[in-house]
């Protein structure tokens, strides 16, 4: 293990995640969400292909025995990829990924319901004061009367779509971890890229613009952001623990205030900054008592008398 440097890839995958979300959200202006998808998911492929085959276990690396598991996380998946490029149509950047926090705490909610994890009241504690500070981010977009349009467009729509992102994300998660089962990273990364390019690309029919050489450009540098920063998160996690790596998520917030301030010039309000500061607080204290629980169950696992030959 080399946890500094775990820590460093983290960091910097958060860091490149944040600037694919800043080039792609200076286009969501003036092209459909889907085919913003669709060049983020098909461009990403080509840094994912060039380091498989770098490892020189490309073929491997991609087999499969579980294609039904890789469309269901592909279907949930996309359905999150949409739902977040919506929420930075219409929401500042640091905004959008505030709210996206939501996600971790909604994994402990779907690990309990779905994986049927055991849950204790430590972590379903966290989990409702976590909430309380995504209503807090949400107080001024859920606010109907503070501007016209209600429910049918503006940073409201974007605030709801932000959420549900964070719901299809936190579903997409828990699909990944009964992948991990029997499925290798490269192919969970492959085959979701594969099939988020190809649902997006059937968005094709309800209009498209065709790029000029400068957005096109953008959009190949955003899509090959995307899969460079997925190849950096990968790579994090074979050099620390997950309880190690998973707070420097948080260093995302960081990037995107200084992105949204030098480049869209957005400010986040003080409401804003204390409800991502109590989901963030939740988040690294959910980190820390898995940490803690893991600690004891390998403890427990010693002490306890082994039978001959196990």
């Amino acid at each position: 293990m080399k946890p500094l440097l775990g820590i460093s890839l983290k960091v910097l995958s958060a860091l490149v995640f944040t600037m694919m979300s800043a080039t792609l959200k200076t286009l969501m202006a003036r092209y459909p969400v889907g085919e913003v998808v669709f060049f983020r998911s098909s461009f990403a492929i080509l840094p994912l292909m060039a380091w498989l085959f770098w490892q020189g276990d490309l073929i491997n690396s991609i087999r499969t025995k579980n294609i039904a598991g890789h469309f269901k996380r592909g279907l949930i998946g996309t359905s999150g990829m949409y739902l977040g490029f919506a929420a930075l149509a219409y929401l500042p950047l640091h905004d959008a990924i505030a709210i996206g926090y939501a996600s971790p705490l909604i994994v402990v909610i779907l690990a309990a319901l779905i994986l049927k994890e055991q849950v204790r009241a430590y972590r379903w504690s966290a989990v409702a004061v976590g909430f309380i500070g995504v209503l807090i981010m949400l107080a001024p977009y859920l606010n109907v009367g503070t501007f016209s349009g209600g429910l049918s467009g503006g940073p409201t729509l974007g605030a709801v779509c932000a959420l549900a992102g964070a719901f299809c994300s936190a579903g997409a998660m828990i699909q990944v971890r009964r992948l991990t089962a029997t499925e290798k990273t490269g192919a969970i990364v492959f085959y979701f890229f594969i099939l988020a390019s190809v649902l997006s690309l059937c968005t094709a029919l309800l209009g498209w613009r065709k790029p000029d050489a400068m957005d096109l450009a953008l959009f190949v540098v955003g899509g090959i952001l995307g899969g460079i920063g997925q190849i950096l998160l990968t790579q994090s996690y074979r050099f620390a623990d997950t309880s190690v790596i998973a707070p420097f998520e948080y260093t995302t917030m960081i990037w995107a205030l200084l992105f949204g301030w030098f480049v869209f010039g957005d400010l986040p309000t003080v409401t804003m900054l204390i409800g991502a500061s109590i989901v963030a607080a939740t988040g690294l204290f959910i980190v820390w008592r898995e940490h803690r629980l893991g600690m004891m169950r390998t403890k427990e696992f010693a002490a306890a008398p082994q039978r001959p030959g196990v």
